[in-house]
């Protein structure tokens, strides 16, 4: 992106609603490193690494001390995959609760009990080995809090430009100690008692409980009514429709099924690839295994210094066809040290996929919901994986070469999904037109106007399902004054800094968003295509409009009055639908603190989040459930 505004220290101010202080400098590139000045960044970063680094230590130990034990391979297996299991029993309802306590509580309770429970395991397999499943299953359920509060907390203590550079640093911290852990792992099981590896894990888990309880960063979410069965149910609906509901999140929850899918083929197949068919030894494999990691801690650098160069979605693509075509050539490579180059440029391209997909999540999740979002796509993440890794049992009668190149063209097939898919990423060409539009457009162009209708309500409705929930009479008002406008190509609908009362919704034709820089050139925002919509900012808000639109085709627009659109958002359909798309560009323009500067009190921004729909504002669809 061209002439990028930076925050010297954050972009964000630190009010009710955990944000982030710091003062706004435009022309300056932020710097990589920008975000270790935050003290509740590096508090988040050193638990990260210790947690991670204990956690590895103990999975390993514990495979260790099984086949020790038992000598049955069978029985490692299940102690891996007792990890897994508690996502898919209590995933989904940790994401509700993470939502509605305070999340930096959340977390140092899991720690603390993390603490105790590794640390008795020494005492527990004395007993019986069986228990050390139970630890293990009771140890990775309470991790089921800990992980969607954390993820949670990420936006709350690195400003939006600082962001894709704080998911790569995590990631280093997370990837580099699991590295650590495992080689740890390793040593205390052949030159100590082994059960100095969970008592030192219990360690860790004291050392991150006491950089959580450091932080002072606002993490408690104001909740309506009182915790029962019924409203976590009713909590866990809300979060799976805002997945569905939001082109962003879906897109990502279907980007990630094949993906997952076919690293968890690859995690079983790296073995037999590399002791079987290219006959390496078991310290080649085991360099493969380590040089994976400096090419995804190199990937992450990378990202940290150079992600503003392309739009976030576009990384998804880049990571994906990399990892892809590395792997399709790995799987064809004749020796190990061939082999294990493609690995490395495969680790690389993991990581820009893993730190953009994270970052967009992070942006396009709103704050009160991203426990239950973060979760339920966690719980999609591990039951696809062991799917995959289930599905590497056909190397037993296909060739192992075969299934690698399988798993390497599913990657790419969902690379090419991810150029496309809504909210991701159009192709760049697309992107680079609309900034040359934004450029080059005149000043506003008189366009054709008439009184919209509902057959153009019945188009909208078939650009944008969600206002299908509206009934006869809100369908009425919504379209009482609206007025359908035939808007030529190159044309600027709206422009930024304008004071304006009306959001548009595009039913033909493409449009493109951009925030014009002190250089004169444009930050490109987003390209549109019918069943957008824009100006929803400045509509629901009273603030000025935050970006210029122009149309890069000849366009049809439906302008809808801000009384109109506000009379709606009693739809909690609707709601979610304007809300989580007017958070995402708040967020997206670099200010997220707009409403203050714009003069607007906060209390109508937290107004249009909290209003609960009246029974008479419910269609019947709705109220059958």
């Amino acid at each position: 992106m061209e002439g990028r505004d930076a925050a010297v220290d954050g972009g964000r101010d630190h009010d009710g609603n955990g944000g982030v202080s710091g003062a706004v400098e435009v022309g300056r590139k932020i710097s990589p490193t920008a975000v270790f000045r935050r003290r509740d960044f590096v508090l988040m970063w050193i638990a990260q690494l210790v947690s991670t680094a204990g956690s590895s230590l103990t999975d390993l130990a514990a495979g260790i001390y099984v086949y020790e034990k038992t000598g049955s391979a069978f029985l490692v297996g299940v102690t891996l995959m007792a990890t897994a299991v508690p996502s898919l029993v209590v995933g989904l309802i940790a994401g509700v609760f993470v939502d509605r306590y305070d999340r930096r509580s959340v977390m140092l309770a899991s720690n603390l009990a993390q603490a105790v429970i590794v640390a008795v395991i020494p005492f527990l397999i004395g007993v019986d080995v069986a228990l050390l499943f139970v630890a293990i299953l009771v140890n990775a359920g309470v991790k089921q809090f800990f992980d969607p509060a954390y993820e949670s907390l990420i936006p709350e203590i690195a400003s939006d430009e600082e962001l894709t550079a704080a998911n790569a640093f995590l990631s280093i911290a997370s990837f580099g100690s699991t590295a650590i852990g495992f080689a740890g792992a390793g040593l205390l099981a052949s030159a100590f008692d082994i059960n100095w590896a969970f008592w030192i894990d219990s360690l860790t888990f004291l050392v991150s409980a006491a950089c959580i309880w450091a932080l002072k960063v606002r993490s408690r979410i104001e909740v309506q009514e009182d915790t029962s069965v019924g409203v976590v149910i009713d909590n866990l609906r809300t979060g799976i429709r805002t997945i569905f509901d939001t082109p962003m999140l879906r897109s990502l929850f279907l980007i990630g099924a094949p993906t997952f899918f076919a690293f968890g083929l690859w995690n079983v197949l790296l073995l037999p690839m590399s002791i079987t068919v290219l006959r390496a030894s078991e310290f080649e494999y085991g360099l493969q295994e380590g040089l994976t990691s400096v090419g995804f801690v190199a990937g992450s650098l990378f990202m940290a210094r150079f992600s503003d160069r392309l739009p976030t979605g576009l990384w998804v693509f880049v990571g994906l066809m990399g990892m892809g075509v590395a792997g399709i050539f790995y799987g064809l490579s004749p020796a190990i040290w061939i082999a294990i180059l493609w690995v490395i440029v495969s680790g690389f391209f993991n990581s820009p996929s893993s730190v953009a997909r994270q970052t967009l999540l992070q942006r396009n999740t709103p704050r009160e919901l991203r426990g239950r979002v973060f979760s339920a796509l966690f719980v999609m993440r591990d039951v696809i994986f062991l799917l995959g890794m289930a599905g590497a049992g056909l190397a037993d009668i296909l060739p192992v070469r075969g299934l690698l190149i399988v798993a390497s063209v599913i990657l790419v097939a969902t690379a090419l999904a991810a150029l496309v898919a809504p909210g991701i990423g159009r192709p760049a060409a697309e992107w680079r037109r609309g900034l040359a539009a934004l450029r080059a457009a005149p000043a506003v162009v008189e366009a054709a106007v008439r009184p919209a209708t509902l057959a153009d309500f019945d188009r909208l409705v078939g650009r944008l399902a969600t206002f299908s929930r509206l009934n006869d009479t809100q369908r009425a008002a919504f379209m009482r004054d609206a007025l359908v406008r035939d808007v030529p190509e190159g044309a600027r609908v709206v422009t930024h800094g304008d004071q304006a009362a009306a959001a548009y919704f595009i039913l033909e034709g493409e449009a493109a968003a951009g925030i014009p820089d002190p250089e004169g050139g444009y930050r490109g925002l987003s390209t549109m295509a019918a069943g957008d919509f824009f100006g929803e900012i400045a509509a629901l808000t009273g603030s000025p409009r935050t970006a210029d639109v122009v149309v890069t085709q000849p366009s049809r627009l439906l302008e809808v009055p801000a009384a109109a659109l506000r009379g709606v958002m009693d739809v909690p359909e609707v709601n979610s639908l304007l809300l989580s798309t007017l958070t995402e560009r708040l967020l997206r323009t670099n200010r997220p603190d707009l409403p203050r500067f714009a003069t607007m009190d906060r209390s109508a921004l937290r107004e249009l989040k909290t209003r609960a729909p009246t029974v008479e504002a419910l269609p019947k669809a709705y109220e059958q459930g």
